[in-house]
């Protein structure tokens, strides 16, 4: 599997010379500076990958996009949107062109990923990123007033969350708003209250169904160019895989993936396989994931996380929280070795460390939330570790 390595660009803490040292040779970015809906010149791009080769001796390439981000008007289906599936095309056409054809995307709405805390504090002083149900519901009841938004917690979760809210300051509320708005560093909207109230208005009527539709009208749009370029699309699961704000959330489980591969039924239309995302659902199991759709697996997050009965989960250790780790790597080993005997040029499966606890040196340091190295490269080494052994064991190719 090709290890890669997610880089924010000149900005990111972490530099390129360490992504050499933990071991990866694939860069994992994006063009952050340019507006959704905007087309990504070739020119940009070419400006980044010189920037990731600019020491050959590294051994560095730009592997995947992460992300080509979904203008919202997509997403709520809003006017004439000719022009936005044009520039996301055009996009995709210039990408092609420079030699980067795996493109990780999402079709979550308004919001990213979202967490309660980004720093919450292990034994010995390590940070982790957290999501606590009641914290969320505090947000969601009592800060955002999202009506109907009671109706829809679980009553004890309810009164821990109207605890938290009742003793709360106006610093750690605006931290909370803070925290959950951090969701995908490099994104260029945030939110204060009245705005997110404002975006959630535009899906008023917008149910699951109606999502759905939206995103299959985008995968028609877009996946025939991507068959003509030679892209592959991996859409990304949601984090958390439930509704939040009562928005509706259309990759969350099994079924959800067997939709989209549906909608349109391409090898280009395909998964970005991340065990953390998919492993917050209750229901979930991200081995029988990898194995059911390992023939449209392009790009794979390997994070774990523990869950509590409440619906709150922290981000664990990779090979220690509630998803066999061993498993999906062995899965996803075995697809490798699929790929590699049918003949297929591109046969290795992209990974990279996603997330990682702010460990050590790096406590402070101001990296991206869950993008630290030292968390990274310790996560990393235990994944190669295990990949190494089964691919021994199993007789399979690395």
């Amino acid at each position: 599997m090709e290890q890669t390595w997610r880089w924010f660009g000149p900005d990111d803490v972490v530099p390129l010379h360490a992504i050499r040292q933990a071991g990866a040779s694939g860069v994992v970015t994006a063009l952050h500076h340019i507006p959704y809906g905007v087309v990504w010149s070739i020119d940009e791009i070419e400006k980044r990958k010189a920037q990731i080769g600019a020491d050959p001796s590294l051994g560095l390439r730009w592997s995947v996009v992460e992300s080509l981000p979904i203008h919202e008007r997509i997403k709520v289906g809003e006017g004439d949107l000719t022009a936005l599936f044009d520039n996301y095309r055009q996009s995709m056409r210039n990408l092609a062109a420079c030699g980067v054809k795996t493109i990780c995307y999402n079709f979550m709405p308004v919001v990213d990923w979202t967490r309660t805390e980004l720093f919450h504090v292990l034994p010995g002083g390590g940070r982790a990123l957290r999501f606590n149900a009641h914290e969320y519901a505090a947000f969601d009841c009592f800060m955002l007033e999202r009506p109907g938004a009671k109706d829809e917690v679980e009553p004890a979760v309810l009164a821990k969350a109207e605890a938290w809210y009742k003793q709360s300051t106006e610093e750690d509320r605006r931290r909370l708003l803070s925290t959950i708005m951090a969701g995908l560093p490099g994104a260029f909207d945030r939110y204060d209250i009245p705005g997110l109230r404002q975006q959630l208005a535009r899906y008023a009527g917008i149910d699951r169904d109606a999502l759905r539709q939206n995103y299959a009208r985008f995968l028609r749009e877009v996946i025939p160019t991507a068959e003509e370029v030679g892209i592959r699309m991996a859409v990304h699961p949601d984090d958390p895989p439930r509704s939040l704000m009562g928005l509706p959330r259309i990759v969350s489980n099994a079924d959800d993936l067997a939709f989209v591969m549906k909608a349109v039924d391409s090898r280009a239309n395909g998964i970005t396989l991340c065990t953390g995302s998919l492993g917050a659902g209750r229901a979930n199991d991200p081995p029988a994931i990898a194995r059911d759709f390992a023939s449209r697996i392009h790009f794979v997050h390997l994070r774990n996380v523990a869950k509590d009965p409440d619906g709150s989960f922290m981000e664990a250790d990779h090979l220690t929280g509630d998803t066999d780790m061993v498993a999906v790597v062995e899965a996803l080993l075995n697809e490798q070795a699929r790929r590699k005997a049918a003949g297929e040029e591109n046969w290795r499966l992209p990974f990279r460390p996603d997330h990682g606890h702010e460990l050590l040196d790096d406590i402070g340091k101001g990296s991206f939330p869950g993008y630290s190295a030292i968390g990274r490269l310790k996560g990393l080494a235990e994944i190669r570790g295990v990949m190494i052994a089964v691919a021994k064991l199993k007789g399979l190719p690395i």
